[in-house]
């Protein structure tokens, strides 16, 4: 049992999080938490719904009337004993991680640190919201531009990395001096909660932090965007999604941030380093098991060198370990859902239908519902699904270019804007391609790209908004000017 891996098994709960108390669903009902690799249940976690989310709402409000005047240089302790917390936690975070989402536990160990890493940056900016004094239209006036807190903040989170998504909305939002209700996606509500527990022992306040884990989304969603007391929604996941929210939010006119779905391109050409072409291809592509939103969906390869790439490409898919995420041998875990693997069937069963030829994998495999082959798919024409669809699973298609305006308009070919990368060596085309790629992030010669101190985001369908970096701040943030007469 998971509980007893633990070295605190404190940290794993079961109940919601609501002004500083776990809060049990009144009609007791709980849904399971299970093990993608295993099918084992985890925990039983209480199925909340509208009622508790309001009640969390009504519990931020007051909180924030406290919280917003607290000096910043004392949120920015209290967040960094937070921060301390989790890295002090770092293994059994990872564990629980591990268990509910399924990736191998070197990316869990991993992202914990990278979860962290917002937490302080985000601690340190808490110090650093600046106004201005502007220039006076005449000399018996002052004008000051001040920045306040939005106000409660609504935010809900994915399952594909249950910790840095959620740390990357929390730790700007309570460093802004706003309160946030969470909801964590239902396929991994238990990083949420022992996040949260460890935000309490760091001493932030009841009502300031709070964590409704439920299954019914759509009406825990429906009372975050139209209740008139919050004042911000903050998303990750699916396009569809996020322009359901933001309709819904028009109402009330609040503000919305959306990090939402990519078709992640990465341009490889002739004169590219080919090895460390493929080290970046495949490290964008297959971590998480190709369940992230900045994956490399499309892999465009210039004819010149595609029958190379692919060959070396192939050979390192080839080395990877496929099984539980727990095992230290394994390299690439399951998938979130067998639904999930049903959709990357269907995806390379397109392909194939239409002439693509499967390199390697292409097929589920025997250890699991869950779990689906390392794939390499080449050979394909950009009417495929494959050619215009995230895929979220471990299939790389690897497109054939000619030239370098073929290849621009092949990856703009997309209502997607997240994420981009390329290789070259000629510095004239890293600045053609990289201007004229319509993505909010591009990255040349390199595809580990993240990190708290850029600011991540997305343009087109892809969402609006930035987080990490001191851009991330100014979503939770509100603007006023102040005009001082009779000076």
């Amino acid at each position: 049992m998971l509980e007893q891996k633990l070295k605190d098994p404190s940290l794993l709960r079961s109940a919601g999080f609501i002004d500083g108390q776990w809060i049990q669903a009144p009609n007791g009902n709980t849904f399971e938490v299970l093990n993608p690799s295993t099918g084992e249940v985890i925990a039983k976690v209480a199925d909340l719904g509208a009622q508790e989310t309001k009640q969390a709402i009504a519990a931020a409000e007051v909180a924030y009337d406290h919280w917003k005047t607290i000096p910043a240089k004392q949120r920015s302790s209290i967040l960094r004993r937070w921060y301390e917390l989790v890295l002090e936690n770092q293994e059994d975070l990872a564990l629980i991680m591990t268990s509910e989402q399924g990736k191998v536990m070197s990316e869990s160990r991993g992202e914990v640190i990278y979860g962290a890493s917002y937490i302080e940056w985000f601690a340190e900016e808490a110090k650093r919201i600046y106004g201005d004094v502007l220039p006076s239209t005449s000399a018996d006036r002052r004008s000051i531009v001040i920045k306040q807190p939005v106000g409660v903040v609504g935010a809900i989170t994915p399952w594909n990395f249950p910790n840095a998504m959620i740390t990357r909305k929390v730790a700007p939002a309570l460093a802004a001096g706003c309160s946030i209700v969470l909801k964590p996606a239902a396929e991994t509500p238990l990083s949420a909660l022992a996040l949260a527990e460890l935000a309490s022992r760091a001493g932030i306040p009841a009502g300031v932090f709070n964590v409704v884990v439920g299954k019914d989304s759509k009406s825990i969603g429906a009372e975050l965007t139209s209740n008139p007391i919050v004042k911000k929604i903050t998303f990750t996941g699916s396009t569809a999604v996020g322009k359901l929210l933001m309709e819904q939010s028009a109402k009330t006119i609040k503000k919305t941030s959306m990090e939402l779905g990519g078709n992640a391109p990465v341009l490889v050409f002739e004169d590219a380093d080919l090895d460390k072409a493929v080290t970046g291809a495949l490290g964008a592509k297959f971590r998480n098991a190709g369940q992230t939103c900045i994956c490399a969906n499309r892999i465009l390869v210039q004819d010149t060198i595609y029958d190379e790439f692919i060959k070396r490409f192939t050979n390192r898919v080839g080395e990877f370990v496929l099984g539980d995420g727990m095992a230290d041998q394994t390299t690439m875990g399951p998938l979130i859902t067998k639904k999930a693997v049903e959709n990357v069937i269907a995806l390379v069963n397109d392909a194939v239908e239409q002439g693509a030829k499967v390199c390697i994998g292409g097929k589920t495999d025997a250890q699991g519902d869950h779990f689906y082959q390392p794939t390499v798919i080449r050979d394909l024409t950009t009417s495929m699904r494959l050619a215009k669809e995230e895929v979220f699973g471990p299939v790389a298609p690897v497109f054939k270019f000619s030239t370098e305006k073929e290849a621009v308009a092949m990856a703009n070919d997309t209502e997607f804007g997240l994420a981009a990368y390329m290789y070259t060596k000629d510095h004239s085309r890293i600045w053609r391609v990289g201007e004229a790629l319509e993505y909010g992030m591009v990255g040349i010669n390199e595809t580990a790209i993240s990190s708290e101190m850029i600011p991540f985001g997305g343009v087109k369908e892809s969402g609006q908004g930035r987080e990490g970096s001191k851009y991330g701040l100014e979503d939770y943030l509100e603007i006023k000017y102040l005009c001082l007469g009779d000076i």
